[in-house]
């Protein structure tokens, strides 16, 4: 196994539950690829603003989520228009926000009638009955559902830059449904100690070797150090743009970056533990949260801000300037911790993309998954990985 991210850990994980010896050889000195925690001064920086989801369903199925001590998010986001902030959520989760999101001017009440119904819909219907939809862009999407300009640009842009990243609403239509759906019937949270816990959870009990960088594969054959071994199967479980290196000639599609500054603030600008979203996009930061508002273990007795740039300058001095803006409040003493630019944090899914399986097999000997093979998210990396275990039994046996 060529890689210790979510994909890899969990085809290894497969494997290894059937009885199967898997060495998984990691180039980093950590597992988790992409989805890392590193701890600095006593606080927890996730590798750019990521969130788990309690309601996909592979992660349902492989991970022990009660032991990850997950620590959850409001149901909602707040959204500045004009001069305030307005909070935006489910009010079959958050009641007492009803009144305030039918009074929002993200869009008219017709548009939040249709957001109520796009949320009933999608949680009614499986995932099947969502991918076979006709597939189009998510812009053209929610203008053929019926949404004003208004709400697509005040909210529905804001808010899933965050999430595709990329402000264009370019990303297919059937991951918009898939995604959605996730929102509506799960809960948007982090652990206790960080995104790097989940990796870390999969990885317990596995043959992992860090720091081990693979030159080369081919079917039956990893090059590492000058050293060639020679495993009955090679499974590629790399991010898009190191799957494509190790495997030319893989259909890989580009991949978007994101760069995800964290500041430190006297007060808590807010005391919702929500995302904010600026509904006039008047700067660069896509979105932004007071993380210790939701999980406070990400910084005891601190007030840790994380704010996303997907597009525009990232500057540090323009991303303070604008979520002073955004918070209304005067952020010249907020100190600048840290931040990570993530390039190829998440694989491009504009239409056509079909039903987004790619296969896992590539020849005889020779596996390839990760989100690129599947929808890109979470759930895709770990179903991937599914995907590709099964596959490789069926070979063996």
């Amino acid at each position: 196994m060529v890689g210790a991210g979510l994909s890899g850990l969990t085809c290894a994980r497969h494997l290894a539950a059937a009885g199967v010896a898997v060495a998984v050889l990691e180039a980093e000195p950590v597992v988790g690829g992409r989805v890392r925690t590193d701890t600095v001064d006593g606080m927890l920086l996730d590798r750019g603003f990521q969130v788990h989801n309690t309601g996909y369903p592979e992660a349902q199925r492989v991970l022990d989520q009660p032991s990850l001590d997950l620590r959850p998010f409001a149901a909602g986001a707040m959204v500045r228009v004009g001069t305030r902030l307005h909070r935006v959520g489910d009010p079959r989760r958050v009641p007492t926000w009803a009144p305030a999101t039918a009074l929002s001017p993200i869009g008219s009440l017709k548009d939040k009638a249709l957001i109520a119904r796009l949320s009933v819909e999608a949680a009614l219907h499986s995932p099947d009955a969502l991918l076979s939809r006709t597939e189009t862009t998510t812009d053209d999407a929610l203008r053929r559902r019926g949404f004003s300009d208004t709400v697509i640009d005040r909210f529905f842009r804001p808010f899933l830059s965050g999430v595709f990243l990329e402000d264009e609403l370019a990303t297919s239509s059937r991951l918009f449904d898939l995604v959605w759906r996730s929102f509506v019937r799960g809960t948007q949270c982090v652990p206790a100690t960080g995104m790097g816990a989940l990796p870390a959870q999969l990885a317990v009990g596995l043959d992992v070797r860090l720091s081990t960088p693979v030159d080369a594969v081919t079917a039956g054959t990893i090059r590492v150090a000058g050293e060639v071994l020679s495993p009955r199967v090679v499974v590629v479980a790399a991010a898009a743009e190191g799957a494509g290196r190790l495997l030319p000639g893989l259909d890989v599609p580009p991949s978007r970056s994101v760069t995800t500054h964290y500041h430190l603030a006297p007060e808590a600008p807010v005391t919702d533990a929500a995302i904010v979203l600026d509904g006039e996009r008047s700067g660069p930061v896509a979105n932004t949260v007071v993380l210790t508002n939701a999980a406070p273990t990400y910084a005891p007795g601190r007030h840790l801000v994380s704010s996303s740039v997907v597009s525009g300058d990232a500057s540090e001095g323009a991303v303070r300037a604008h979520l002073s803006r955004l918070y209304g409040v005067d952020t010249t003493r907020w100190e600048a911790v840290a931040s990570y630019t993530v390039s190829g944090a998440l694989p491009s899914q504009a239409p056509p993309m079909g039903r987004f399986r790619k296969a896992v097999r590539l020849e005889p000997g020779l596996y390839v998954c990760g989100d690129h093979r599947d929808s890109a998210s979470i759930q895709g990396a770990l179903v991937s990985g599914r995907r590709a275990a099964t596959a490789v039994l069926q070979e063996i046996r």
